[in-house]
């Protein structure tokens, strides 16, 4: 394979420019601990949740995307004392906690880029006056690069522009941080990604240390109940890093009685995405499908993304009014 080719992929996989760095998830709402580590916890469920994506479906070498997350909360039992008509004290068990905690593993390809990683995030949730509750988390993450040699071939077996570590692949730490604010009525986040902006260096030549862009995410969601059951819910989501125009993803979700839910949303200058989900007891089913609208359309057929979850807990004894996706 020529030279500049190999440069190519590996100015791909860094770069935010021309290539997505970070996997791009449509179903975020459902699942927003995958974009921001704060929300571990917050809402007094353990989740567990995979999620598979096929970008561009007919395009050669498009992105796809396999991740398995779980988080929840540390609750410990107390009791809480009450007086009673009678003027006696009863012990009523409650349950409270302020430590969420969570993990991620996910593959990403995009070419002929493999990227493998993890995470481990730590949330602390504080209740503010009316219902409100602010989280902090901070993950710590790791990912394990590589070029699928299977796919290509070198003219020169010892090419000294890759070094021996890019062959069997570069691993780099990193973290994360998140700030997220829930109300019954309202969410509100923003994360910051790759906080050390680590580099990968891949060879002793030009492009040896080729930077990963710290990348921020912003997103906010309100609650409409216009009749019993059903929720109407606007969403912002904007992600932007150094060298990437900021991207907004702009949806609407209609909801009915927590067991059903169908939405839209426009991602400017990409795409167009409609969604489905359906609830069954503590299991949920989500899909949806992303229409293209910039150069690539005529190539390929959409973007795909299914999600299945699995949520427990009581959460109407815990936080009566969290009870809702």
């Amino acid at each position: 394979m020529k030279r500049g080719l190999i440069i190519l992929a590996v100015i791909m996989m860094a770069s935010g420019l021309d290539a997505q760095q970070l996997p791009i998830y449509s179903q975020y709402l459902f699942n927003k601990y995958l974009i921001n580590p704060a929300v571990a916890g917050s809402d007094g469920y353990t989740s567990i949740n995979l999620t598979t994506r096929q970008q561009w479906t007919g395009y050669q070498g498009a992105p796809q995307t396999y991740s398995l997350s779980l988080n929840g909360r540390l609750l410990k039992q107390k009791y809480l004392i009450r007086q009673n008509l009678f003027d006696r004290k009863v012990f009523r068990p409650r349950s409270e906690g302020r430590v969420g905690i969570g993990g991620t593993v996910f593959s990403d390809i995009n070419g002929l880029v493999r990227r493998t990683g993890f995470s481990t995030s730590y949330a602390y949730h504080i209740w503010l006056l009316g219902g409100t509750q602010l989280s902090f988390g901070l993950a710590f993450t790791g990912f394990h690069y590589k070029i699928d040699q299977r796919q290509i071939q070198f003219e020169d077996p010892d090419e000294p522009w890759l070094n021996t570590d890019f062959r069997k692949g570069i691993f780099v730490p990193d973290f994360n941080f998140g700030a997220y604010l829930l109300n019954r009525k309202y969410a509100i986040g923003f994360s910051a990604q790759e906080l050390m902006e680590g580099f990968i260096r891949a060879g002793s030549q030009a492009y040896r240390d080729l930077k990963i862009q710290r990348t921020y995410y912003f997103f906010g969601n309100y609650d409409f109940e216009p009749y019993i059951k059903t929720v109407i819910q606007p969403s912002l989501l904007i992600k932007m890093s150094e060298q990437m125009r900021p991207q907004a993803d702009i949806g609407i979700t209609y909801s009915y009685d927590n067991k059903l839910w169908i939405g839209a949303t426009f991602r400017t200058g990409s795409a167009i995405i409609a969604n489905v989900g359906v609830r069954r007891d503590k299991l949920f089913f989500g899909y949806s499908f992303d229409f293209t609208l910039n150069s690539i359309q005529m190539s390929t057929y959409g973007s795909h993304e299914l999600i299945v979850a699995a949520r427990f807990g009581d959460t109407t004894r815990k936080y009566r009014w969290l009870d809702r996706y």
